[in-house]
């Protein structure tokens, strides 16, 4: 069992997804996955989730599809990347829109 949770946050610019993996660890911190592939250290949840928001950042698994399409995406069309690495999520951490957004 991993001693860590992720939760996955999107941004919209554009006609570009960004995405950014939360992950919670079992002592309270957090780290951050940027779209640039650096990792960002937090001392907790809730600032990991603060400086998220500030970015303009959603938790993916919050949004509901009418607050999905508001952002120029519907549901139906993305999902979080997925890769056996970290190093391999870099090139997947923004995502091309077609014409939706």
């Amino acid at each position: 069992m991993p001693d860590f949770q992720d939760q996955w946050w999107v941004a919209s610019l554009g006609r570009m997804l960004i995405w950014a993996r939360l992950r919670i660890k079992a002592a309270g911190t957090a780290e951050v996955l940027d779209s640039d592939g650096n990792t960002l250290a937090y001392d907790s949840e809730d600032s990991a989730r603060a400086a998220l928001f500030d970015a303009d950042f959603v938790a993916f698994d919050g949004l509901d599809e009418e607050d999905a399409l508001v952002r120029g995406f519907s549901l139906h069309e993305i999902a979080p990347p997925k890769a056996a690495h970290d190093e391999d999520l870099k090139p997947l951490m923004t995502q091309s829109m077609g014409g939706r957004a």
